[in-house]
């Protein structure tokens, strides 16, 4: 074979070989992503547009309108459909509890002026607010913050047989949620004990333990012992009665002068 022809022969070879090559990649090219836009069906609901404190004033800097999905919506929402002077209502109402920065707004969660403090409407239903004076040594060195649990304890004097004086102290009620100290009803950011100069605790009772706390209070020296964070997962979610004054007195308060039983105060 002549020397011209091995020269065409592998001419054609490689053009061969590169023609495949360049056919096998656009075949096994794969294609181009498609950009696929699904459309949600959304609504915009009222929004925090900061952090709001508990029993801040809040007015219309701290909202805003956000999409929201439709189907994750609640009822208790505030969406734009029911009007635009929606943000403009709530201008100048109080927040009953924390809300977070891009945490949906619900009336629940503000009250207007006209519908109560901000203490009662913080206030589960049935339960009162009562306050107790405190000191540093009957309120564990003032380190108790609202939101705490603690029990109550009575100190009380009673007169023995022989004469002279004894104290005595009950335990009244336990698990009791601190409302507030002072004029203090929510835990500052990074302050690791209430204000000094608070002298009362205000603390979270139904009627009947309000009572009676307040005639304890008439009966003696009340101080507040506070529970651990760890008594929150024991099941018990309201205040109860002390086993000293369900079980040792049988449901009183015997007051003893000169060894005789005067009164007796009923606790059940």
């Amino acid at each position: 074979m002549k020397r011209a022809q091995l020269i065409g022969l592998s001419i054609a070879g490689i053009a061969g070989v590169a023609a495949f090559v360049v056919m096998k990649g656009i075949v096994s090219k794969p294609p181009p992503a498609k950009k696929v836009e699904v459309e949600v069906n959304a609504t915009e609901v009222l929004v925090a547009r900061t952090e709001i404190g508990l029993g801040q004033i809040a007015n219309e800097s701290h909202f805003r309108w956000q999409k929201w999905p439709s189907e994750a919506t609640s009822p208790s929402f505030i969406t734009k459909a029911q009007g635009m002077g929606k943000m403009r209502e709530l201008t100048g109402a109080i927040a009953r509890a924390p809300i977070l920065a891009g945490e949906p707004i619900t009336s629940n969660k503000l009250i207007k002026a006209g519908q109560g403090g901000v203490l009662a409407a913080i206030l589960p239903a049935g339960m009162r607010a009562i306050s107790v004076k405190i000191k540093e040594e009957t309120a564990a060195g003032r380190l108790i913050l609202p939101n705490d649990r603690v029990d109550v304890i009575l100190i009380r004097k009673l007169r023995g047989r022989s004469g002279g004086e004894e104290h005595v102290s009950d335990t009244l009620f336990r698990n009791v949620r601190v409302l507030a100290l002072g004029q203090q009803i929510e835990a500052k950011e990074g302050k690791k004990a209430a204000d000094g100069s608070a002298n009362t605790a205000t603390l979270e009772l139904d009627s009947r333990q309000s009572e009676l706390l307040a005639l304890a209070t008439a009966m003696g020296d009340i101080s507040l012992s506070l529970r651990s964070i760890a008594d929150l997962n024991a099941g018990v979610d309201g205040p109860t009665s002390g086993e000293a004054l369900n079980k040792e007195r049988a449901g009183s308060i015997r007051v003893l002068r000169y060894g005789v039983k005067s009164r007796a105060y009923g606790v059940n």
